[in-house]
């Protein structure tokens, strides 16, 4: 049998540009001290030698009855001289059959100089770029905005109200030394590739010996990260990081040697150099993605993709710069996540299914099936795509699925998933074994199921959306990133919504505790515990995923509270965070019921609790940007059946029953 192959370096068609750069002594840590002086090349970029690197399991881009090309460049071939003073970016080569011209020009700071003749932006770009200093060594550092928090006291409802909101949001403070002391951290983390930033690593503590995978630009972790940098008028690292991930896209993630298929995104990726030759100093450095392959359990992480096509509408939002989004290969990136996502079989729900771990909780918790987390991002991700894919010929199938799914997945998880008290007295007495389509309790669930801990958790007002639902099951916990993201790509209805923040108010003490988040309630534990984690020692009962808080959740909340007109209540949960981040140096997440202490396997100066904690003050002092981020109630899915009619005498389902969801 023939091994598996990855190519980290192939190039058809194109050739990287020459770049210099410093060598570095620490590649595990990612302090890649690439360039020590920014400034470009006052001349075209020559163009070397043909060289690629071949490392083990990686196949070529292929995109089936398409006239897409078959590869993408991954790698640069850097020269490392005696000028180690000057760089050059690469250019991520396009794989679209068109004419093209490939320049490098002096001053040109775009990530991509590909032109593809017959393409005009539609939509320039409107980026203000906020004002930097030179600290020395050719780096830039970002400076923080000058607005305080005090600056918004207003209710919002809707996205029209959030415009309004803004011109509220004009007072003028001084930075706190939190916020400036979390953007000089920001900085450190920022990974560079020949030169230019790319992302940034999933945690950044110089006391840490072991980083293990911490080390790595995670798509999943670099998304709170990315909406920092776009609300500070920092475009070019996000459309870095879109564009080259976008490269790595089409990738096999390999168990012995099998391909999942194709349009999935790496869940992480970091940058390594490869030694051209032993007796010059030129090595060539390559972008080597995960997929799952190296991963703790071997699972590939669903949601990259999903998270991958959120940012990239977040970024044409914010910046005004809507040609990343229309380029051919971001669209042919886009289609194949979606063919991935909407690709036919066995089950018969219309929410994803997938395997434990799949997810932010990316260790066996008992969520395999289909998560609320994976629907809700799903959800967002269709809706953003129909948004922003170029309705032709080609395409049109796709909406039409798109829509389709849409109005299925809705309801199914409005219908199904929402409990309240109500809802829990009605599956209480829920009677089995009914056998038609007309059942009441489709999914055969056992009244024993309901947890004597909800019965006298829930409270008279308010609900949740549960944590999954599958056959003869359902998991009632709560689960905080799912139920937030419904909420701001409205996958709930508006009264749903209400209610989540209902019970979040109303179940303060347990939810926020001494730190902010939990990121599900309760946590398993004795016998459950063993039985469901496998006995995971990292998720014992009140830590990590179990139970565990996690700050960097307070930008999703924050989101949420802004929509629904309570950001005051996101102003409480950010204060009760900055009593203790800075002093415990920013970790990864908090242990115990109450959330007092530094989880003990907890990373320090992690990053996304960082950008968590940025990105929620500079949205509440920017309503306007965060009204970007926000979908409105879609009425239009309302307009048909949510479910398909089926001919053979089975019951169809009813508009009004669909639209009494929102109505109701």
């Amino acid at each position: 049998m023939m091994p598996c192959f990855r190519i980290l370096s192939a190039f058809f068609g194109l050739l990287p540009p020459k770049c210099h750069q410093s060598v570095v002594n620490n590649l595990s840590n990612f302090q890649y001290k690439l360039i020590q002086d920014r400034h470009l090349h006052h001349h075209l970029c020559p163009i070397f030698g043909f060289k690629r690197a071949i490392v083990p399991n990686q196949r070529p881009f292929h995109v089936p009855d398409s006239s897409w090309g078959q590869s993408r460049v991954l790698s640069n071939y850097c020269d490392v001289g005696k000028d180690r003073g000057t760089s050059i970016i690469s250019n991520v080569a396009s794989d679209i059959q068109q004419p093209t011209s490939v320049e490098c020009h002096a001053n040109d700071k775009k990530l991509d100089n590909i032109y593809i003749q017959g393409e005009i932006n539609k939509k320039p770009p409107i980026v203000e770029r906020i004002e930097s200093v030179d600290v020395g060594k050719g780096q830039k550092e970002v400076q923080p905005p000058i607005r305080g928090d005090s600056c918004l006291n207003v209710n919002i409802g809707s996205s029209e109200d959030l415009k309004q909101a803004a011109k509220v949001s004009t007072c003028i403070t001084e930075t706190s030394e939190i916020e400036k002391e979390a953007w000089k951290l920001m900085q450190n983390a920022v990974v560079y590739y020949c030169g230019r930033p790319v992302g940034t690593v999933a945690a950044n503590d110089p006391t840490d010996e072991q980083p293990i995978n911490y080390d790595q630009v995670f798509i999943r972790d670099f998304v709170p990260s990315a909406l920092a940098f776009l609300l500070q008028g920092e475009g070019e690292i996000v459309r870095n990081f879109l564009l080259h991930t976008l490269q790595l896209q089409s990738w096999e993630k390999t168990v012995d040697c099998y391909s999942p298929g194709q349009g999935l995104m790496p869940a992480s990726f970091k940058v390594t150099t490869v030694n051209l030759d032993s007796n010059t100093r030129e090595f060539e450095e390559v972008l080597d993605p995960d997929f799952g392959e190296s991963a703790i359990g071997r699972v590939a992480p669903v949601d990259s993709g999903l998270w991958w096509i959120i940012l990239l509408r977040a970024y044409g939002r914010i910046t005004g710069d809507y040609s990343l989004q229309e380029r051919a290969d971001a669209q042919t990136g886009i289609k194949l996540i979606l063919n991935l996502c909407l690709t036919d079989g066995f089950d018969m729900f219309p929410s994803l299914l997938v395997t434990d771990a799949s997810c932010m909780v990316d260790r066996r918790l008992g969520i395999h099936g289909h998560p609320l987390e994976i629907q809700a991002l799903f959800y967002s991700a269709l809706r953003f795509s129909r948004e922003m894919l170029i309705v032709n010929d080609e395409s049109k199938n796709l909406v039409t699925a798109i829509n389709n799914r849409l109005r299925a997945l809705s309801f199914h998880i409005r219908e199904y998933y929402w409990v309240d008290r109500k809802k829990i007295n009605e599956i209480y007495r829920y009677k089995t074994e009914e056998y038609s389509t007309n059942a009441i309790n489709k999914f055969n669930i056992y009244p024993d199921q309901v947890p004597s801990w909800l019965v006298d958790w829930i409270p008279e007002n308010g609900g949740y959306l549960i944590g999954n639902l599958q056959p003869a099951h359902m998991d009632f916990r709560l689960f905080t990133l799912g139920n937030l993201w419904s909420i701001i790509s409205s996958l709930a209805t508006p009264k749903q919504n209400e209610g989540i923040l209902t019970l979040i108010e109303d179940k303060w003490v347990d939810l926020m505790g001494h730190m902010p988040l939990k990121i599900c309630y309760p946590a398993l534990e004795y016998d459950e515990w063993r039985l469901i984690t496998g006995s995971d020692p990292k998720n014992t009962p009140w830590s990590y995923h179990n139970g565990g808080s996690w700050p960097t959740l307070l930008w999703q909340l924050t989101l949420a509270c802004i929509k629904m007109g309570k950001p005051e209540l996101a102003r409480k949960a950010i204060t009760l965070a900055e009593r203790k981040l800075s002093v415990d140096q920013w970790p990864e997440y908090y242990d115990t019921y109450s959330g007092r202490f530094i989880g003990k396997q907890s990373r320090l100066f992690q990053t996304w609790t960082i950008a968590g904690y940025l990105t929620s003050k500079m949205l509440l002092n920017n309503p306007e940007k965060a009204s970007m981020l926000l979908l409105d109630e879609d009425y239009e899915l309302l307009e048909t059946c949510a479910c398909a009619s089926i001919q053979g005498g089975r019951k169809k389902c009813s508009l009004g029953a669909a639209r009494s969801l929102v109505f109701q």
